[in-house]
């Protein structure tokens, strides 16, 4: 377990209305937006920012730069991050690590994307995909033609209903859940509450498996945090209310590859190792946890990660779906933001947006949907290809 004195202490935090493809300002604009809500929340201006860790998946080299440059040239490092959908949680992590490691005392991680519409795949067809092994098992275990992000977590979705009777109308739920807690979220893209029924007469992708609202689509945005010591809070006079109690990121292990289950191909296994790590630092364990925003890219992750994370048993999603444990007045509240789902999903934000989430939740900042009595906010932003970081935040006394 981690020092307090060596935790690094959240002091400010931005995030810019999400928006479809199409609707934004560019990319480098959003940035700027975020950073200077997140300078303004912790009272600091950009030349105290020691180091900047700059994240997202659609862009050309050095779009990092072109963002921040926008709020001051100031010559520090900004180094550029992109570890596919978790990638602002990858550009937390790095300046978590900067912060705690004394390599700087303040550090700002910003996370952006300028999607456009339709479903994401390669960039570059003239060289090997980082995805062929997952597309290996992949085509061994999925007989569909369907995009490459459906067949992963549709395949991981029909996986969880084989082996445990997980239904459709259980994945509906999870959506129908998601619109709720979006409803009072400003910042969120789709706010129009849903309900199970409404999920299910929805359009088919893939007939008995995935309706298109369980589906996020492409999305607009961006999002940011400061991060500081608090040696550095105290002489600059600052007040953070959030530490980062405790920080995991896992990569691919060979059962991903090996297990034979679309489950493990997702990510459930770096999604379990990570949590374990981070139960492990904080000296907590997930009957602790009242509060989470969790990575629901489909209805479906979000059935497995509940899983994962340890907040149910292996096959007791759906019971814990249907006794509301999910949802406000049941045991843990997923996804008070609405979720990847209704939010959006911008690849290189959505890390950071969590952040701004469980921020401001631990505040008690957070309005309608302020989750109250939660001391701890756990996080969870998975990749494929793979990368997986959970954080866990807590109220600093």
């Amino acid at each position: 377990m981690r020092s307090n004195k060596e935790q690094a202490m959240i002091a400010g935090v931005g995030m810019v209305p999400f928006t479809k493809p199409g609707a934004s300002a560019p990319y480098d604009e959003m940035a700027s937006a975020a950073i200077a809500q997140a300078l303004a929340d912790a009272g600091l201006n950009i030349e105290s920012v020691q180091q900047i860790y700059a994240g997202y998946v659609y862009g050309d080299s050095c779009s990092g730069q072109r963002a921040v440059y926008r709020s001051g040239m100031t010559g520090v490092p900004i180094v550029n991050v992109n570890n596919n959908c978790s990638t602002g949680s990858t550009a937390l992590f790095l300046a978590r690590q900067a912060v705690e490691c004394g390599a700087a005392e303040c550090a700002l991680a910003v996370g952006f994307e300028q999607m456009q519409p339709g479903a994401i795949g390669a960039a570059y067809q003239d060289r090997p995909s980082p995805f062929a092994p997952f597309d290996d098992v992949c085509d061994r275990l999925v007989n569909e033609d369907l995009p490459l992000a459906l067949r992963y977590f549709g395949g991981a979705g029909l996986s969880h209903m084989q082996k445990y009777g997980t239904r459709l109308e259980d994945f509906a739920k999870v959506r129908a859940k998601a619109s709720r807690h979006a409803a009072n979220n400003p910042l969120a893209v789709f706010r129009t509450v849903m309900t199970p029924e409404d999920v299910l007469a929805a359009t088919v992708i893939w007939p008995g498996v995935m309706t298109r609202p369980m589906a996020c689509p492409p999305t607009c945005g961006a999002a940011a945090a400061v991060l500081v010591s608090p040696r550095f809070a105290r002489r600059m006079g600052l007040d953070p209310k959030v530490r980062v109690a405790a920080q995991a990121m896992t990569t691919d292990a060979p059962v991903t590859f090996e297990a034979g289950d679309m489950i493990e191909l997702v990510g459930a296994d770096m999604t379990r190792r990570a949590v374990s790590q981070v139960y492990e630092q904080a000296g907590i364990g997930p009957e602790d946890i009242r509060l989470v925003e969790l990575h629901d890219c489909f209805a479906h992750n979000e059935v497995i990660t509940y899983e994962a994370l340890g907040l149910c048993g292996e096959g007791e999603a759906a019971r814990f779906i249907a006794d509301g444990d999910n949802t406000y007045g049941g045991r843990v509240v997923t996804n008070p933001s609405g979720g990847l789902l209704s939010k959006g999903h911008p690849l290189g934000a959505t890390g950071l947006a969590q952040c701004f989430e469980l921020t401001e939740q631990l505040r008690g900042k957070a309005g309608k949907r302020q989750v109250d009595g939660a001391r701890h906010a756990l996080q969870h932003n998975l990749g494929l290809g793979g990368a997986c970081v959970v954080t866990l935040y807590e109220k600093a006394s």
